[in-house]
């Protein structure tokens, strides 16, 4: 399954003007308790556009798409140990930071190009 690049770039980069729009204001620079580190987020992000890469495929509207995905993201929260309240906290930290934000988009985005190069490099067996 190979994850469509614009599709990618344009949630990317849609996400990171947010963050810019609403993290322009001066915050402490210290953590917050409750908010996952940019390496936490950023494995649970990679199975979000993953999730949203399967339901793209599918080809479905919108409203069933959103459907699919509210029971996948409960099962990731059960997955990660996470409780809704910590990942609105971190969501919120990470828009308020949006250069430590923007270290997780990075990492992300060589993770998830990692992991397309490393499907494209599989060899197709022949029947």
């Amino acid at each position: 399954m190979l994850i469509q690049p614009k599709s990618l770039l344009f949630c990317c980069f849609a996400f990171l003007m947010i963050g810019f729009a609403i993290g322009c204001s001066e915050h402490p620079e210290e953590k917050q308790s409750g908010v996952l580190t940019k390496s936490e987020f950023t494995t649970f992000l990679i199975d979000v556009y993953l999730a949203e890469a399967k339901l793209d495929v599918l080809n479905i509207s919108k409203d069933s798409a959103i459907k699919l995905f509210i029971p996948y993201e409960d099962k990731m929260l059960k997955k990660y140990g996470l409780a809704d309240s910590t990942l609105r906290q971190t969501y919120q930290y990470y828009m308020e930071h949006p250069q430590e934000l923007e270290l997780v988009y990075d990492a992300l985005i060589d993770t998830l190009s990692l992991r397309e190069q490393q499907v494209k490099d599989v060899p197709i067996p022949v029947k």
